[in-house]
């Protein structure tokens, strides 16, 4: 039985994604952005380790998007997230593509009590300026993950910059995303974010930034880590 009695999870956000959970799988929504940076994200993915065989977690995996990504490239995938209608679009979506995916309403901390150590590959995108504690989230993902497997995760930094781009720009000025969608207080600094994994036992092999052009209105992987940032650790093998 689980010992997690506390989810980390703010009530206000949980809502906030179950209130436009119908939109997940509409690419001209309020998810646009991630339809659109889904393929970088899975690249990043890939250039670390292969997902054919593998057995993958999706922390805060929402409808699903990168979820079928991966379980498309022969992963056994298992989406976890909080929101349990996000989770039924999901498993709707999956039904309709015919792409099988796991999804289980469970937090980070209580699958990693019940499956430590399970899984090859762990997953957390956009997720960590969500929750109260995303230590918390990272020593989970760590745990989840076997000797010697990769943990990815992807977040926004803390500065001017990533607060005039993800918060004015993105949800103000271009309508990019729907008003109110980030906490600039609980945006991760790279070295914040490399520090709480370091502490859980995972050695930062990758970071890459991750930016959007307004004029061409692409997303691209570059090393520019001021805003939107994705980082590749791989668990110590002692662990």
């Amino acid at each position: 039985m689980s010992t997690i009695e506390t989810p980390n999870v703010d009530a206000a956000e949980l809502a906030k994604f179950s209130e436009l959970a119908h939109k997940w799988w509409d690419p001209n929504s309020e998810f646009k952005p991630l339809h659109e940076i889904n393929p970088l994200r899975l690249g990043f993915i890939e250039q670390h380790a292969a997902l054919a065989g593998m057995r993958v977690v999706d922390v805060g995996c929402g409808g699903g998007i990168l979820s079928e990504s991966m379980a498309a490239r022969g992963a056994a995938v298992t989406g976890v997230d909080l929101a349990e209608k996000s989770l039924k679009v999901a498993r709707l979506h999956g039904l309709e593509s015919g792409v099988t995916v796991d999804y289980r309403c469970i937090a980070v901390e209580a699958l990693a009590e019940e499956a430590a150590g399970s899984f090859d590959v762990v997953t957390c995108m956009e997720m960590l300026e969500h929750v109260p504690d995303p230590a918390s989230v990272v020593a989970a993902c760590s745990r989840l993950a076997k000797p010697g497997g990769w943990v990815f995760f992807s977040t926004i930094s803390r500065n001017p910059k990533a607060y005039l781009q993800a918060v004015i720009g993105a949800e103000y000025v271009l309508g990019l995303l729907p008003r109110g969608t980030h906490d600039y207080a609980r945006f991760l600094k790279p070295s914040e974010l490399a520090r709480m994994a370091r502490s859980a036992g995972l050695d930062l092999i990758e970071l890459a930034g991750m930016t959007y052009d307004p004029l061409s209105k692409q997303y691209s992987l570059n090393r520019d880590a001021t805003v939107n940032y994705l980082m590749a650790c791989h668990k110590e093998l002692g662990e």
